[in-house]
């Protein structure tokens, strides 16, 4: 019996089994709210006072009063400000306060402010000015972190960073939807591709061309290494731990690697003193490395030009392995390109209108422009006002 290899998987168990107890009974620091945690979070909650804050497609905005007067056409009742045009231009804002039907009138605690979504049948004008444009989203895949630590690997912890980490740039990020990896895997296994080859170009197109994957983000992990320190008569013992994480991003279309991404935690920081206090060290480096990651990776990703692909074409109608998950709307125009050298977008070859969406994510469009597109053939969004 290998009781070596025995012991090492008993104590990643109890490993485990500590991180998830820690992680439950402590409020998590990407909490998505916090209101009044910080001075600068206090002061914004009182500037908002009592007014009623929501949030579409993950951005927040303050509900007020429309003030152009309800006989000049179709208004919307009331109109949704983003927050920091609002706290801007308060004055401007301040005479018509939105307030909640039957709501008590006097003063309301700064923390207070309402976090909500609009109401059903609410009729929705967001103030154009400062309304972001609208963005088609890119698929990603992130496979599982591998273990590079001395001893034996845990794809486990792999795993799970990576689904902490896809949670975390999903909440950040309205431009990215991410793609199930185990599915992505059940797929290559069945033609004998396995994830020591997701990098080779063919694989990375075989990606692109079936689940219209713009994306590959692979890790591996060092660590968590943890640093015990024995207290003294009366102390209690102290442990540090260390987590360093590689990842790295890979457009599937020119099949480079578009970005290196190397970060850790500050060891100082993932100080812990009591009982578990390895285990909780171990916990705190890993909060702390994936909180580094997500800023960077998010941006990488949203930086990313967006793009689909030709699945079939019958006649001047052509299907595309992107829909309405991606946030193509009908009557959106796209242009269609001939692949050049090296997943290059190569020559522009016509234009096609969305008509209508079939299954999860795909869709249909007409070629209005144009002619001879082919399967694999390149999509990207026209600009406004291109016929």
């Amino acid at each position: 019996m290998d009781f070596k290899g025995l012991t090492h998987r008993l104590y990643s168990l109890f490993f485990l089994f500590i991180l998830f107890f820690v992680s439950a009974c402590a409020s998590p620091s990407w909490s998505p709210i916090k209101w009044g945690s910080t001075p600068q979070e206090k002061a914004r909650a009182k500037a908002l006072g009592n007014a009623e804050v929501v949030f579409i497609d993950k951005e927040e905005y303050v509900k007020v009063y429309n003030s152009v007067p309800s006989g000049e056409g179709s208004q919307s009742k009331y109109i949704y400000v983003p927050v920091k045009e609002y706290l801007a231009n308060k004055e401007k804002y301040a005479s018509q306060p939105y307030r909640k039907d039957g709501a008590k009138k006097g003063p309301s605690s700064p923390a207070s402010s309402s976090l909500s979504t609009p109401a059903a049948g609410d009729s929705i004008a967001v103030a154009s000015p400062k309304l972001p444009s609208a963005v088609l989203k890119k698929k990603v895949v992130v496979a599982y972190f591998d273990d590079r630590t001395t001893f034996q690997g845990d794809e486990t912890l792999g795993d799970w960073i990576a689904e902490r980490l896809i949670k975390e740039v999903d909440r950040r990020s309205s431009q990215v939807v991410f793609v199930d990896y185990q599915m992505v895997r059940e797929f290559l296994a069945q033609r004998g591709i396995y994830q020591t080859d997701l990098e080779k170009q063919d694989v990375l197109r075989l990606l692109n061309e079936v689940f219209g994957i713009q994306a590959l983000v692979i890790g591996h992990l060092a660590g968590p290494y943890t640093f015990l320190t024995p207290g003294n008569k009366g102390q209690e013992e102290t442990a540090s731990a260390v987590l360093r994480i590689e990842a790295k991003v890979i457009d599937t279309l020119t099949g480079k690697s578009i970005k290196n991404l190397e970060v850790s935690n500050p060891i100082l920081a993932a100080k812990m003193k009591g009982s578990f206090s390895e285990e909780k060290a171990k916990v705190k480096a890993i909060d702390l490395t994936i909180s580094n990651l997500i800023g960077p990776l998010s941006r990488e990703l949203d930086g990313m030009d967006w793009f689909c692909r030709i699945a079939k074409v019958d006649g001047e109608q052509v299907y595309l392995n992107a829909g309405k998950l991606t946030g193509i709307k009908v009557g959106d125009i796209l242009e269609v390109f001939r692949p050049g050298t090296a997943g290059e977008r190569g020559e522009l070859i016509g234009k096609i209108r969305i008509s209508t969406f079939f299954g999860i994510d795909a869709s249909v469009g007409n070629l209005i422009q144009g002619k001879g597109p082919e399967v694999d053939d390149i999509l990207r969004l026209a600009k406004q006002g291109s016929t």
